[in-house]
């Protein structure tokens, strides 16, 4: 199945990071550029300020791999999910989108504290306490996971509030290093908590066990 270009000549692309599904870039996309993406396994636009062709990280080396493409149901909009290779944005950042209007749900600090892991195995920072447990390997990362959960369970039977939320967050960090490590993401883990959360009769049960 193709875009229907008889309807539009460019046809807008929306391109999103294949794992944490964090929208990168909105560019344009003619009829040559769609035939030359489906060649190259690469993301291809068309630029409308310089009216040509363009082969995304052909001069920053920030190349996009096609991991999958998805038309919508009027066959005039790309879905697009790549591997990025460095940074989609020409300022630097990692996604066009980094001007924020309306602040997003607090639940989504999942997907940045994945996204962040995972950025910094990819390009690892000096000093940085994520690299260092990365670098020493699941024996260490392993360690420092039950030291967290021990002192969550302190922090827990101290009764103290502030205490236990501080735990808690630093359990989650070091969980994320682990998953990151393990290759596990955290799109597995919801997955798997959504075949345990189950609605039976009129009633919503939760399943730990695998008994579901």
């Amino acid at each position: 199945m193709r875009p229907d270009f008889n309807k539009m000549e460019l046809i807008p692309a929306i391109v999103q990071d294949y794992q944490t599904k964090e929208v990168l870039m909105l560019a344009y996309v003619n009829e040559e550029a769609y035939d030359k993406m489906l060649e190259l396994k690469q993301t291809v636009f068309y630029s409308r300020s310089r009216q040509k062709l363009w082969h995304k990280g052909e001069e920053s080396g920030h190349f996009q791999d096609i991991k999958g493409m998805y038309l919508d149901c009027d066959l005039d909009t790309l879905l697009i999910y790549v591997k990025q290779t460095g940074v989609a944005c020409h300022t630097g950042a990692y996604s066009c989108f980094f001007n924020e209007v309306q602040a997003y749900d607090a639940r989504d600090i999942f997907r940045e504290l994945e996204k962040t892991i995972a950025d910094r195995k990819i390009h690892p920072v000096e000093k940085s306490y994520t690299n260092y447990l990365l670098n020493e390997g699941v024996d260490k990362i392993c360690k420092k996971v039950g030291e967290e959960a021990s002192e969550t369970i302190i922090a827990a039977k101290n009764d103290n509030k502030e205490e236990l939320v501080g735990e808690i967050s630093d359990l989650l960090f070091h969980t994320f290093v682990l998953m990151n490590d393990r290759g596990v993401s955290l799109e597995d883990i919801q997955n798997k908590l959504k075949e345990r959360h189950q609605v039976t009769g009129n009633k919503k049960e939760f399943h730990t066990r695998g008994d579901y």
